[in-house]
């Protein structure tokens, strides 16, 4: 949708906040403009704020605020100094355990206004750490030259800029206290215009280092003297270091140096069914670790995980609940499309013994018929997919056979889709649902859901 930020009365106004939208912005309704809704950012439930108009479209406005007259009292002061610009986090400003039950009310509007479903029950919201959590992540790096230095960040709210951090108190501490320090690294680098991002990523600490990798996207090759600079970055901090000169399968170490081809050691354990997951820099992982142990819990109580199961899991990824699913049921089978993320989930079933455990490379967009795995006979369903969600897949699965399905879903809207066919059209039961903080203070919604065979 066509927006202008320069053609349209910047004048301020007034505004009584009366909702919070899906993305954390205050909603409004201008009189004097016909009732035209107005989201603005940094504006909560029950408020009288002062905003500046920033963008028109057809049918809303943005603004954000400039002045609180009345605030709500779900209402804290942002730990973050960076609040309101970066575009990291939207909701420091409400109190954290209004967060979720914000979050919760989304995932249910979008159930019954997309899907056309409620859940029998509502589960109670799923929380982990709130601070230092994101243990994977990117940052975009640009040097400008009016300033005359390079900004390590996210993106600001307005994304055509990166916000100047010194800190994230979201991020793990290892990074989120070094932001100021990794731009300075860049800086004095011959080839600072030249990286476009950093990406970090952690799992356990390991002997050698912190258990912290950085990725570094470069345009052109470094020279000997960054590279050296690099490695002593990398030896100060105890991280692991990683260039990218291409795609994704141009990654290679910096920094620890590893022998003979082999690998830097990045792992994340999951105590609870003693399995640990090795992954490379550039995997996807679960952003929050302590949330991710009690998702994985959830996800296999509601599935109502039996020894004498066999259970398919869909969008397995390296198996981050295929193999505690190995540990408590006859057999479970993972499928994914990213041959490498398949290849690394074999590797750490065989890593933690778990012969009951099988993976298949697969588009599950595409037609998947008459893969092998899909003619096998299986008791009950996992899904963790993208924001895209599963339509494509569920629609071609013997959904008859399955006894019970539990959904892991990272975007609200897509999850309702999927819900409404279940049921709808497929005569499931939404037993229940409920949302998880797994990006506490941003407005992403996490949630699981399980259907139940009528």
């Amino acid at each position: 949708m066509a927006r202008s930020r320069s053609r349209f009365d910047r004048t301020l106004f007034q505004a009584s906040i009366t909702d919070l939208s899906h993305d954390g912005r205050g909603v409004a309704r201008r009189e004097g403009e016909g009732g035209k809704v107005t989201f603005v950012s940094g504006a909560l439930p029950g408020e009288t704020v002062v905003a500046e108009p920033t963008a028109r479209s057809r049918h809303f406005d943005e603004a954000r605020t400039l002045e609180v007259l009345e605030a709500s009292p779900q209402r804290v002061t942002p730990r973050c100094p960076h609040f309101g610009v970066c575009a990291g986090c939207v909701l420091q400003h409400l109190a954290e355990d209004r967060q979720i039950v914000a979050k919760q009310r989304v995932l249910m509007d979008n159930l019954e206004r997309i899907g056309h479903v409620v859940p029998e029950a509502v589960l109670p919201p799923l929380v982990g750490d709130s601070w230092g959590y994101r243990r994977k992540g990117r940052f975009s790096v640009r040097r400008v030259e009016k300033k005359d230095k390079t900004l390590v960040g996210f993106r600001e709210q307005d994304p055509r800029f990166v916000a100047d951090l010194s800190v994230c108190y979201t991020v793990i501490p290892q990074v989120g206290e070094r932001i100021a320090e990794l731009a300075q690294l860049v800086e004095g680098l011959d080839g600072r215009r030249d990286i476009p991002q950093i990406e970090f990523i952690a799992g356990d600490p390991a002997d050698e280092h912190s258990g912290v990798a950085l990725t570094l996207r470069h345009l052109q090759p470094l020279s000997e003297s960054d590279r050296q600079a690099l490695v002593a970055f990398a030896q100060r901090h105890r991280f692991a270091v990683f260039l990218q000169p291409g795609g994704v399968d141009s990654v290679h170490p910096l920094w620890p140096v590893v022998p003979d081809g082999g690998r830097v050691p990045l792992s994340f354990r999951l105590p609870q069914w003693d399995v640990e997951l090795a992954f490379r820099p550039l995997d996807f992982i679960q952003v929050n670790a302590s949330l991710n142990q009690k998702m994985i819990a959830l996800a296999l109580q509601l599935l109502d995980a039996r020894p004498e199961d066999r259970v398919l899991d869909l969008f397995c990824g390296l198996g981050n609940f295929t193999l505690p699913l190995a540990r408590t049921v006859r057999e479970a089978v993972g499928v994914e499309g990213e041959a490498g993320l398949v290849a690394r989930a074999k590797e750490n079933a065989q890593r933690n013994g778990l012969d009951n455990a099988q993976f298949f490379a697969a588009d599950l967009t595409a037609d998947q018929r008459q893969a092998p795995w899909m003619r096998q006979g299986f008791d009950k369903l996992l899904l963790d997919p993208p924001r895209s969600g599963a339509i494509d897949v569920l629609r071609q699965l013997p959904l008859k056979k399955f006894e019970r399905i539990v959904y892991v879903s990272c975007h609200p809207g897509s999850l309702a889709r999927d819900a409404g066919f279940l049921v709808n059209e497929q005569g499931f039961r939404l037993r229940a649902a409920g949302a998880m903080d797994m990006f506490p203070h941003t407005a992403h919604v996490e949630s699981i859901a399980v259907f139940e065979r009528r």
